[in-house]
């Protein structure tokens, strides 16, 4: 996954200030919007990158398992996305998941592909039912966008929110506690679209590095107009390639 997303993107990048601080021995539920078909990739590279302690799920339509049986031997488990008994299914398996305190489930929330700056975001009702069953949980929203900067190949960009302590919800109307949940992945999607915006990345950590350039014809006469004028070849084409 890590080789796929260099190839296909200039980098990988987590705004500031960076990872979650997550308590130890509790069971953590990331939930976050769904732009892009490269989704379960960006999350496989951070979960494998600083998360690796921490055993990770999540769940996909099963008609998308059944084309990718692969993704199965890596953590994600098949759901039927409407219906009552896929909901129950869901539940039932997200629920057993988290019974590890080392556990960490990573959602897609919004169950389709939806453009980033789409407002306001619909989360199925799913992960309400499943944080109000998990009192022991921390629960995380997290934000995804795939821009355009300087270069030919696009930033794969996230950000983090602030944990919950899923005990806080104990109670909640599911209605509530959807809304209450919205609302803070909402916040930190703006917070990302205001990193993105700025095409700074000083407001970033690199957390993998990707593809600079152009290639072809075009970077061999870079690459030989800067030999012949004594400047070292920079591939990339914005101020900056940190």
């Amino acid at each position: 996954m890590a080789r796929a997303m260099r190839r296909n993107f200039h980098a990988i990048r987590l705004a500031k200030p960076g990872w979650p601080d997550l308590p130890l021995h509790r069971p953590v539920i990331v939930y976050l919007n769904h732009p892009s078909w490269w989704d379960p990739a960006f999350l496989i590279v951070m979960a494998t990158t600083h998360f690796r302690d921490r055993p990770g799920y999540g769940p996909i339509d099963v008609a998308g398992l059944a084309r990718y049986p692969f993704l199965g031997r890596i953590g994600l488990f098949g759901i039927e996305p409407n219906g009552l008994s896929g909901a129950t299914a869901f539940l039932r398996t997200a629920g057993a998941i988290l019974d590890d305190p080392d556990a960490m489930l990573w959602i897609t929330a919004e169950g389709a592909f939806t453009d980033p700056r789409r407002r306001p975001v619909a989360l199925r009702p799913g992960l309400a039912h499943l944080v109000r069953r998990t009192p022991g949980a921390v629960v995380v929203p997290l934000a995804l966008e795939y821009p355009f900067w300087n270069e030919r190949t696009p930033e794969a960009l996230a950000r983090f929110g602030t944990p919950m302590d899923a005990a806080l919800f104990e109670g909640w109307r599911v209605e509530t506690l959807n809304a209450r949940l919205t609302h803070a992945l909402e916040d930190t999607m703006d917070a990302l679209a205001e990193d993105a915006l700025s095409r700074d990345p000083e407001r970033f950590i690199r957390v993998v590095g990707g593809t600079v350039g152009v290639g072809g014809l075009y970077d061999l006469w870079r690459r030989g107009r800067a030999w012949a004028t004594g400047r070292p070849f920079q591939p990339g084409h914005g101020a900056s390639e940190r």
